[in-house]
């Protein structure tokens, strides 16, 4: 977990995101905010305190230092958020340490193809390294258009953590 939050604060490199319609993803439920759960934001700042409940009160687990990681909202209450992040670990955050922004990144160990078009044939344009994280322009059937510094690209939807829309975490509850 702690080792994920180093290598993106080194990694400043293309990434990319989108919805992906996949056939396992979970209903919507009525929220207090009135956005659906399960859903992607990014964080706001580069120091967000996890928690283990709902509330300040609740004990520490963690401090995110990675501003615009994408997590992925899974519960909340009106002023917290229980969280997914892209290790599969689960917390609360505040409400306003989160961005409706969407952002993903590559968890794979290869780089991902950007491509020009949205098909396989098309020129590749660039490369999202390991651990990089791009901004979320928008999502065409099954590919989606991604920006990340001076580079934008398509990369198919699925391919990147925070394009698809099934709930991410693994099972269990906040350790």
């Amino acid at each position: 977990m702690r080792g994920l939050k180093r290598t993106l604060l080194a990694a400043a490199a293309l990434g990319a995101g989108c919805l992906a319609g996949a056939a396992t993803a979970a209903p919507e439920r009525q929220t207090p905010s009135g956005y659906p759960v399960p859903r992607y934001v990014s964080l706001k700042f580069d120091k967000v305190n996890a928690r283990a409940g709902p509330g300040d009160d609740h004990r520490l687990l963690w401090v995110y230092r990675v501003r615009g990681l994408p997590v992925q909202v899974v519960a909340e209450t009106a002023e917290w958020r229980r969280i997914c992040d892209p290790e599969g670990e689960l917390a609360w955050v505040h409400k306003r340490t989160v961005d409706g922004r969407r952002t993903t990144i590559n968890m794979t160990v290869t780089p991902a193809p950007l491509y020009r078009r949205p098909k396989e044939t098309a020129r590749i344009v660039a490369y999202l390294k390991p651990k990089a994280m791009a901004a979320l322009v928008r999502c065409d059937k099954d590919w989606c258009r991604i920006r990340a510094e001076d580079a934008s690209g398509w990369v198919r939807a699925g391919e990147l953590w925070g394009t698809d829309e099934a709930v991410q975490c693994r099972s269990g509850e906040v350790r």
